[in-house]
């Protein structure tokens, strides 16, 4: 992804986040993968996932853990 590319994400935080800091990550979607950044580091590291591996990820969160 280049730099233009980059600068047209939207990135979205949960609404679950407060506005006092803490751990929270932030997401954008595009045609191909969801990336993934620290919300209190913007300009650093992303993460980029396949958007079917996000899937298999957000649906195993509500699975009961035993």
């Amino acid at each position: 992804m280049n730099a233009e590319q980059s600068a047209q994400l939207r990135w979205s935080k949960s609404s679950y986040s407060g506005d006092e800091g803490g751990e929270c990550v932030e997401i954008a979607c595009d045609s191909l993968a969801v990336h993934v950044r620290d919300s209190k580091e913007r300009g650093g590291p992303r993460l980029a996932f396949a958007r079917s591996a996000w899937a298999g990820f957000v649906a195993g969160l509500g699975r009961d853990r035993a």
